[in-house]
């Protein structure tokens, strides 16, 4: 497994974000839009793959660009791959793969519980609030973290 992902945010501007996503192979730069759920649903899609699904996805909406976010688990591991896209609503195919990297789920479950936690510490649930336009996505960081949890208690037995 690749080691050493790091997944940022950082709130630039009144309802925008930047997501910087970087292993040891490469670094790209993201852009959201608060007029999607773009925290709400990478977190989901996290959990969604911590819990066993094989296929979840997140976009991120960039006015008009999108980000959409592919992560395909085999196993403990998961094959991430990000799409630039022209248009939220246009195929993965006529989207560009900017990033792509096959990790752990554990390891990429961890990094987004990271990426997440040093926000809340950075600015504070009602500092963000008041830069990104909508409340912390508290319920669907701390959904990921039991799943991630409870995942890890299975491992002991």
């Amino acid at each position: 497994m690749t080691s050493g992902v790091r997944i940022s945010w950082t709130l630039v501007g009144s309802g925008w974000a930047g997501c910087t996503l970087e292993d040891r192979q490469a670094k790209v730069e993201l852009i959201a839009s608060y007029i999607t759920s773009a925290p709400e649903d990478l977190l989901t899609a996290m959990a969604r793959l911590v819990a066993g699904e094989t296929e979840t996805r997140a976009q991120f909406e960039a006015e008009p660009t999108a980000y959409r976010w592919i992560f395909h688990r085999e196993g403990a591991d998961t094959w991430t791959r990000v799409l630039e896209l022209r248009h939220g609503s246009d195929h993965d195919n006529k989207g560009t793969e900017i990033w792509s990297s096959r990790l752990g789920v554990d390891q990429l479950a961890r990094t987004v519980i990271r990426c997440f936690d040093e926000v809340a510490q950075t600015y504070g649930e009602s500092g963000y609030r008041g830069k990104w336009g909508e409340h912390f996505p508290r319920a669907e960081l701390e959904a990921l973290r039991h799943l991630w949890h409870a995942q890890h208690r299975g491992d002991d037995t």
